[in-house]
């Protein structure tokens, strides 16, 4: 009875039993429920169903401390994003297609070690009818064909918001808003004076800081500017379509080979590292050297296609 039991438990419980002497530290997905058409029954057909997913995942050990840094983690994403890139790709009949391959596509992340994933439609029946499956990464078939995510590539806008008035601000925001493509914010140093250091190092991180507190500023100015400092929260962002303001520091400072100039060059270091399309810059000399393309930004004018 224990064993029956068992097997109708939340695949965390599972996890845990079969975990051996050394069990593993496990990110988990409950109850994530989506309307999707699948099935390989005619009544199936041009209908949606509710689905239920549960997943959960073993993770090898970090290396070295988290530090409570979300760039640091598997993200609970990362689970989600699994679901909805294997719903998106084609109309499936079989949950046991659409479980191996949600498990194909979470192990290729570098710390997962073994998946649990449960699948269970809630429409088909009184109760819940679905498939439970096992793999880890050892188990993996490299020849699987894993299908990418569509790559949503960003647009940097480097913008001066002290120059705009609300009415400029706003039209600007709205013409960026309506952009193909997501976009995020960069601003530069504010205007006035901020503390000086004697010293190279210290003075960056002054400046870094000063940076960020002209983010806040613009973001206090409009609602849609909503301030993310880690690759973690912009990948978030540029996924769902949402407007960012760039805080630096995190991503300058942990970068091995991060930019060394001023806020302009930090903004093309950025869309280099997301592969933006294109930098556009309001109010500065477009920089010599940038491995996107730089195109001026007028804050009246509208943003052509990228």
């Amino acid at each position: 009875m224990s064993d029956i039991k068992l097997a109708f438990e939340h695949p965390e419980a599972r996890a845990s039993v079969t975990g051996g002497d050394a069990p593993l530290d496990r990110l988990s997905l409950r109850d994530h429920v989506v309307e999707v058409e699948i099935g390989a029954f005619q009544a199936e057909r041009g209908v949606s169903q509710r689905v239920s997913f549960n997943i959960v995942v073993e993770l090898t050990p970090a290396t070295g401390p988290i530090d409570d840094d979300v760039d640091r983690i598997l993200s609970y994403d990362a689970l989600t994003e699994a679901i909805h890139i294997e719903l998106a790709a084609e109309r499936l009949n079989l949950l046991e297609t659409l479980a191996e391959r949600i498990a194909t596509r979470i192990l290729t992340e570098p710390r997962a070690f073994r998946v649990f994933v449960r699948i269970e439609k809630l429409d088909r029946g009184p109760g819940a009818l679905g498939v439970e499956i096992v793999r880890s990464d050892t188990q993996m078939n490299t020849a699987a064909t894993v299908i990418d995510a569509p790559a949503l590539h960003p647009i940097i806008a480097y913008i001066d918001p002290v120059v705009l008035d609300e009415a400029a601000l706003k039209t600007l925001l709205d013409q960026l808003s309506n952009a193909a493509r997501p976009v995020i914010l960069a601003v530069g140093l504010p205007q006035g004076d901020w503390p000086k250091s004697h010293t190279k190092v210290t003075q960056r991180r002054i400046d870094l800081l000063a940076i960020e507190q002209n983010a806040w500023v613009l973001a206090s100015r409009d609602a849609r500017c909503v301030v993310r400092a880690s690759r973690t929260e912009l990948d978030w962002a540029i996924k769902q379509g949402q407007l960012s303001v760039w805080a630096p520091s995190k991503m300058v400072l942990d970068s091995v080979n991060g930019p060394k100039g001023n806020a302009l060059d930090m903004a093309a270091w950025l869309g280099a590292e997301l592969g933006a399309t294109a930098l556009l810059v309001m109010g500065e000399d477009l920089p010599q050297e940038c491995n996107i393309p730089v195109r001026p930004l007028d804050p009246e004018g509208p943003v052509t296609p990228l």
